[in-house]
């Protein structure tokens, strides 16, 4: 018999740097994406802006992180369409982060790939050559910082970039050529993990991605005398746990230092993937690979509440006593917003 305990839920604010208000927006979207699934091994590759670069993206997120988009796809198109490497057209989708475990500026893209892509001229599927890598990941480096500084010089020609605070400086042409001589110097990580296997783990997978945000609940420890005390794992270490405690205020700055531009797109699909033609060509796709098409969307179920769709996508029963695991949890009050 469990004690009388109480548990107070919050209102969602639906914003989607919440970390209380993803859940379901993930399972959602974990489900929406089950049709463009295909039947092939999926690879997932990282890509890192050296940290030198950080105050000037600060200044320009907009055009910068679009900047990155379009230099990653460019870099991983390049090297698919080459027949040396593929000599076809890949299923990207794309989710940027731009955090460390310590939330400060760590910029980079999470890409999840097909193992294999539709030829041009759509008469086969190419498979990678290898099962334990798409393509290597020394070349990729090296043509990414290529075409990104190349992109970045282009746009700070033609006037199109801002410059305030810690990057004010780059305004003077020396010390934007000698900003340019550092970065082109270093070595740019692109990391490639694993391919996964099945399309129920890619899945899984990828909605990690697409709907993480900063920090999580989990990791937060207390808040107490003006500080923030949180979980964080330094991966220089080899992965450590530690515990980090921060100023309210230095806490909230970096936690804002994520909070993307109105409007701007954090998850993003090309190639095969693109919205314009991906149900023509995934339907080839599937042909050439013997599957049998995605399951029918399913309409949405008529008066569902927020309780029943959670339980359906997410299999958490929400009422379900958190202590017990038995007893359902009952309202006994509700608060409302306040809007003063």
């Amino acid at each position: 018999m469990c004690l009388l305990r109480t548990r107070p839920v919050y209102n969602s604010c639906r914003n989607r740097h919440c970390p209380k208000c993803q859940s379901i927006a993930q399972a959602s979207w974990r489900e929406a994406q089950q049709a463009l699934l295909l039947p092939t091994p999926y690879f997932h590759l990282v890509f890192t802006v050296p940290h030198d670069l950080n105050p000037l993206i600060r200044a320009n997120q907009r055009r910068l992180y679009s900047l990155l988009f379009r230099t990653v796809v460019d870099t991983l198109t390049t090297f698919a369409r080459d027949p040396r490497h593929l000599g076809a057209e890949l299923g990207v989708t794309a989710v940027l982060h731009t955090w460390s475990q310590t939330l400060t500026d760590h910029i980079h893209l999470h890409c999840i790939v097909t193992g294999g892509g539709l030829s041009r001229d759509g008469s086969g599927w190419r498979s990678s050559k290898t099962p334990h890598f798409l393509f290597p990941v020394r070349a990729l480096s090296k043509v990414f910082r290529g075409k990104f500084l190349a992109r970045l010089d282009a746009a700070y020609q033609k006037q199109l970039l801002v410059f305030a605070r810690r990057s004010a400086r780059l305004a003077d042409p020396k010390q934007w050529t000698e900003l340019l001589a550092e970065v082109r110097a270093k070595r740019w990580h692109v990391y490639a993990k694993a391919p996964l296997a099945g399309p129920k783990q890619v899945l899984n997978y990828l909605a990690r991605y697409t709907h993480r945000i900063a920090i999580s609940n989990e990791r937060l420890l207390a808040v107490e005398n003006g500080t923030v005390r949180f979980r964080d794992k330094d991966y220089a270490a080899g992965a450590v746990r530690k515990e980090m405690t921060l100023k309210a205020c230095e806490f909230l700055r970096r936690w804002l230092l994520h909070v993307l531009p109105r409007g701007f797109m954090r998850v993003r699909h090309y190639g095969l993937l693109a919205n314009r033609t991906r149900t023509e060509k995934l339907t080839r796709c599937r042909e050439l690979l013997g599957a049998d098409p995605p399951p029918p969307e399913q309409p949405p179920v008529a008066d569902e509440s927020i309780v029943e769709r959670i339980l359906r996508l997410t299999g958490l029963d929400v009422l379900r006593c958190p202590f017990c695991g038995e007893g359902p949890m009952q309202r006994i009050e509700r608060i409302a917003p306040d809007t003063s």
